[in-house]
């Protein structure tokens, strides 16, 4: 069996080993592959894995011998699904792989802009606190989370867990979910996306990227938050119109943005939230911690191994 990695650099920069998925059969390992390049680099292979590289229909249809496709992510848009489908091709994801690491993303941005962490590092190392009459100062707002309204969109697996270490902080939970109210414990209260955003210290986004959902986090919904509220997106950059919410950041609708993720990754230079007011932004790691690294390496040999067996599982294909 001839394996192909596309682009192994993100998942295994050199912490990690490869040995295990090279005694599953012949293994060849790329850090980075271009569009130009995928064709001849998965040319007879029958396991595919890719991260982030984009294998198209047309791509899937000039490669006879695929009959699997490991997408190393829990979201698998970069696959044509439908044509994976129609050829027979198994296509697996690697779910929940991150979900303590994300929600530990989610509060490291909700206290940096609480406690204006990075700030206040910055100062003392320019020498404020050497200098200073006091034997403390803070130049912004210090913001306690015990009783503050946090709004989860979307309660999923990240979501929920986010839930969970918000309760250990005392916050009030809301969210906006399928689920019924009958199936929340009693801390988490039930609301729509309108009131969340109206009436919510914090908002974090735990929802997938859909066509129908791509940038509702827009002006108008933007425009309903508290001048104090902070937005934090460790989901999907497509998920808010980053004109808009550099817009009420710049303005002061808006107190605060915390964000692992953006529409474009990596993103343009002229980016408007690059040089927004209060905009904190981590390049796209909160799914990099090495234990939840380790974990997708994990997952993504026992698909493999199931697939090999004849009884694929994490199959996405439908």
């Amino acid at each position: 069996m001839k394996i192909v990695v596309l682009d192994g650099y993100t998942l295994n920069p050199g912490d990690l080993s490869w040995d295990e998925l090279k005694t599953l059969g012949e293994c060849t390992l790329y850090d980075r592959t271009l569009p130009d390049q995928i064709l001849e680099r998965s040319a007879g292979a029958e396991v595919l894995l890719t991260n982030k590289v984009v294998l198209t229909a047309e791509l899937i249809n000039q490669l006879p011998d695929l009959k699997y496709i490991g997408v190393l992510a829990t979201g698998y848009n970069v696959v044509d699904i439908p044509a994976a489908k129609e050829r027979g091709i198994i296509v697996t994801n690697i779910p929940a792989y991150s979900t303590p690491s994300v929600g530990q993303m989610v509060f490291a941005h909700i206290l940096n802009i609480a406690q204006q962490v990075q700030y206040h590092s910055e100062e003392v190392h320019k020498g404020r606190w050497v200098n200073s009459p006091d034997f403390c100062f803070w130049d912004t707002p210090l913001i306690e989370l015990l009783g503050k309204k946090i709004g989860l969109i979307g309660l999923g697996q990240t979501g929920y867990n986010t839930a969970r270490i918000a309760m250990g902080f005392g916050m009030k939970i809301w969210a906006h979910t399928s689920k019924s109210r009958l199936q929340l414990p009693p801390e988490i209260k039930k609301l729509e996306i309108d009131q969340i955003f109206k009436e919510c210290d914090i908002v974090s986004l735990h929802c997938p990227l859909t066509e129908e959902n791509r940038e509702f986090v827009n002006a108008e919904l933007l425009s309903s938050m508290k001048p104090t509220a902070i937005l934090i997106n460790t989901g999907r950059g497509g998920l808010i119109n980053e004109q808009d919410l550099a817009d009420a950041l710049n303005s002061g609708k808006l107190y605060a943005a915390g964000l692992d993720v953006l529409s474009t990754e990596p993103p343009r230079a002229d980016n408007p939230l690059l040089t927004a007011k209060n905009c904190f932004i981590t390049p796209h790691i909160a799914w990099a911690t090495l234990a939840a690294r380790q974990r997708l390496m994990g997952i993504m040999l026992e698909n493999i191994k199931a697939y090999q067996s004849g009884r694929p599982v994490n199959n996405v294909v439908r």
